[in-house]
């Protein structure tokens, strides 16, 4: 299953296209985000970064790698622990589609 997954992240980092999330599921996800990230994607605190109008497949990758521990954060480890695929999808997809 990881090769699969890395598999399609590749595909969609080459093709620029990505298999959607569900943007209303994502929002409702997105609580424990909006404390560090702001509640509209844009942070008040400048050390961290805005999630509103991020490419939905860079989000992806980047919740996937603090998961794997590829990216290390501990703050970050902590929050996606129990994230799992859908979610992640889930959660690119909202912060895409905020302006």
């Amino acid at each position: 299953m990881k090769k699969l997954t890395l598999a399609v992240a590749a595909t969609v980092m080459m093709t620029g296209s990505a298999f959607a999330g569900d943007v209303d599921a994502g929002k409702g996800k997105s609580m424990m985000c909006s404390a560090c990230h702001g509640a509209a994607g844009i942070s008040a605190i400048p050390t961290y970064p805005n999630l509103a109008g991020q490419k939905e497949a860079y989000l992806a990758k980047q919740l996937t790698d603090f998961k794997s521990g590829k990216r290390n954060d501990p703050t970050m480890k902590g929050m996606v622990a129990a994230l799992n695929e859908a979610d992640i999808a889930n959660l690119a997809a909202y912060y895409a589609s905020l302006k």
